[in-house]
């Protein structure tokens, strides 16, 4: 199974060459040529998001839950439905009313949240959950925070766990120790196949220069075996589809 994720960066027009109009054709062509199962994206706006609806084949959207609100920037999942049954979906605000459409807490910049599903693969008896989230860029009171919402209500149900997002730290930070440290199923599936202090970066600036830290990642608990890591560079004629290089991995069970 196959496991993307991928900060698609928000349609801002202040982004001039890089606007999404001028990019959006290459972030599906990166997606569908490296074909994952799941797709944990970032950032996504609501005219990205359907975009990607209606120029993705064989992928759905795990929205039927969500209230839309066009004011948001939203991590969704979209998943391949003839390799991925979803079972179950929600998702809630990383604050101290998370039920409270757009709330935010800890002096975090925006409102952040995690979004999640209960798939199976076809074939498979497994049940697994699939969480996606992006923590705040600016208060490390409110990545802290966040992560240990979901740790506090996604460790205790025992289930198999797929964790993907833009968490805006690098490994070993707080965020990293809270979700992968004594206590947590959870592996980071670089470090499975990488040894610490190999950490490229997953930013960069439109131009594929690698600037910051591995701030993308996904997160694994057993049963999942991480067989095949890769940070994706793929451009045209020095085009990228974002200012993330998105991150896939693969793993059996």
């Amino acid at each position: 199974m196959r496991v993307m994720t991928f900060n698609l960066r928000f349609a801002n027009p202040a982004d001039g060459p890089n606007r999404w109009e001028y990019r959006k054709e290459l972030v599906v062509e990166v997606i569908l040529a490296h074909g994952p199962d799941l797709l944990a994206t970032q950032e996504g706006t609501v005219p990205q998001l359907d975009y990607l609806a209606a120029h993705l084949p064989g992928y759905l959207p795990l929205i039927a839950h969500r209230e839309v609100d066009v004011t948001c920037q939203y991590p969704t999942i979209f998943y391949r439905s003839a390799a991925v049954i979803a079972q179950e979906s929600d998702e809630f605000w990383l604050s101290l009313t998370p039920r409270i459409h757009r709330s935010l807490s800890w002096d975090s910049a925006f409102p952040r949240m995690v979004t999640f599903g209960l798939f199976r693969e076809r074939g498979r008896e497994l049940e697994f959950l699939f969480l996606d989230t992006h923590l705040d860029h600016i208060s490390p009171e409110a990545r802290l925070m966040g992560s240990r919402m979901i740790r506090e209500h996604f460790f205790p149900l025992g289930r198999p766990l797929i964790l993907a997002g833009d968490f805006n730290e690098p490994p070993d930070a707080p965020v990293y120790r809270e979700l992968t440290g004594p206590g947590s199923p959870l592996v980071d599936s670089w470090r499975v196949l990488h040894a610490p202090g190999d950490d490229p970066t997953t930013q960069h600036q439109f131009d594929g220069q690698p600037r910051g830290s591995r701030i993308d990642w996904i997160l694994v608990s057993p049963p999942f075996q991480v067989t095949g890591v890769w940070i994706l560079h793929d451009h045209q004629d020095g085009r990228y589809p974002s200012d993330h290089f998105p991150y896939l991995i693969e793993v059996t069970y």
